[in-house]
């Protein structure tokens, strides 16, 4: 890769450090939530909303997050994100109170639904378009490194205090304190690294500040344009946009432009299809289907290292494949380990609390499949969605669209996140039965209404057709 094409890479890299901070603070509970539920004696449903508090946080700051770096710029705000989510990671960490642990939770959750924001539509806007996708796929991949680190770390806590989670660590603290505390660490260093790339071109042209931007684009654009072109295209967009509001977004039969809406659903599907369960909740899963908790923590570690290995190959394909194929493939194959999921769970005797017993082959049959399930959704789904969201809209209305369609996988991902519990109690079949149904419905979703986008320009995307 040339020297050019390096700095992109890093460049783009460290603004996906919010996606890290996304997967690292939205699985770091797994690893507590029985600790937790023990410490502060809470039920199914208050658990639901101790996990999935930050989500709600996140919809907050995703949906705030649009029109704040159109005033302040990119850079600002990843810097004031990754300040909040140091703050809220200390306060995590040192509840007096069941609600005290939930506040921080959603200032915590704020950051990262800003974060989350902001990754994407920053790469887009530097990445040159033959290569956007496999750098937007960056932001993925940071979430996939986040969740395995959280768990990883989760599993290493809880070994050093004796097996578990409840058990007293270091001055004083127990292990799932220090869960929490070691989100310190990647906090400090995404605000540090923040400071040290360049504001998004098209904001600074935007703003006025052409001799800025035409410096850095300089030194990220890839040769194929010549520059003073490239920059006559961007201010050309741009001199035929207004700043992108929310009431921009209106339109159409249903109260929302039809792009809007299929980044809504794009991000509502994403979620509906259960794939944070398996990341906030495996501990728990595993262990109420007769897994130890050493066994139930490891489970999540090899699910993670699952997700890390398919996102590489999603990272390999989306520019040399598409998008849509992309999203086709893994919603059949989401399908088909969902709908082994749920009939083995609910094929399976049960004990006295009415959860699966699995052994021998339906434990193996379980195992494969949630792997399967990951490895599906890492290399499709869980991508190729974030950088849909980067690209698919129109110059005028990206940052706050896109705004607006985090701020829907934020709340899906909450609704997910906070049910499971109460639907684990009732039956684990019942709730995989509707993970399983929302795959099967997301490939028709995407057959009729999702365009490709592949190696086209943002301001090519922004034309019809």
């Amino acid at each position: 890769m040339s020297g050019t094409g390096g700095r992109v890479v890093l460049i783009a890299s460290v603004a996906a450090l919010g996606g890290f901070l996304f997967g690292f603070d939205s699985s770091v509970i797994n690893g507590g939530v029985n600790a937790i539920r023990d410490e502060f004696q809470t039920g199914d449903a208050l658990i639901g909303f101790v996990v999935s508090m930050a989500l709600l946080g996140s919809a907050l700051g995703a949906w705030f997050a649009g029109p704040l770096a159109d005033r302040f710029g990119r850079i600002r705000v990843m810097i004031v994100a990754a300040t909040i989510f140091l703050v809220s990671a200390v306060g995590t960490a040192l509840p007096f109170a069941i609600w005290d642990l939930m506040f921080w939770r959603l200032v915590g959750g704020f950051a990262i639904g800003a974060a989350s924001v902001i990754a994407p539509t920053y790469i887009a806007e530097i990445a040159p378009a033959r290569v956007r996708g496999r750098l937007g796929s960056l932001q993925q991949l940071a979430i996939v490194f986040g969740i395995f680190i959280a768990l990883l770390s989760d599993y290493a806590l809880a070994q050093a205090a004796g097996g578990s989670a409840s058990n007293e660590l270091w001055f004083g603290l127990q292990a799932w304190q220090w869960m929490f505390l070691v989100g310190v660490i990647p906090a400090a260093a995404y605000g540090v690294l923040a400071t040290t790339i360049p504001e998004s071109p098209r904001w600074l042209i935007a703003r006025g500040r052409i001799d800025e931007a035409r410096g850095v684009l300089a030194g990220i654009d890839d040769g194929t344009v010549p520059l003073d072109t490239r920059v006559g295209e961007i201010r050309a967009s741009i001199a035929t946009e207004a700043r992108p509001t929310l009431a921009d977004l209106r339109g159409g039969r249903f109260g929302l432009l039809p792009i809007v809406w299929v980044g809504i659903l794009l991000s509502i599907f994403q979620q509906f299809v259960g794939i944070n369960v398996i990341f906030y909740y495996s501990s728990t899963l595993w262990q109420a289907v007769g897994f130890s908790e050493d066994d139930a923590l490891l489970t999540g570690v090899i699910n993670s290292t699952v997700n890390i290995v398919a996102t590489f190959i999603a990272i390999a394909l989306i520019d040399r494949v598409g998008r849509r194929k992309l999203l086709l493939v893994g919603s059949l194959g989401m399908f088909v380990c969902l709908a082994a999921m749920t009939v083995t769970f609910m094929t399976s005797p049960t004990d006295a609390d009415g959860n699966p017993l699995l052994a021998g082959g339906a434990s193996t049959v379980a195992l494969l499949a949630a792997n399967g399930f990951v490895f599906f959704f890492a290399f499709s789904w869980g991508p190729v969605v974030w950088v849909l969201l980067g690209e698919m809209f129109p110059n005028r209305i990206r940052a706050a669209a896109l705004s607006v369609a985090a701020a829907a996988q934020w709340i899906a991902n909450f609704v997910i996140s906070s049910s499971f519990p109460w639907l684990a109690a009732k039956s684990l079949g019942v709730a995989y039965g509707i993970y399983t149904t929302f795959a099967l419905i997301s490939f028709f979703f995407v057959m009729t209404k999702v365009r490709e986008t592949k190696g086209r320009t943002l301001e090519e995307l922004s034309t019809p057709g």
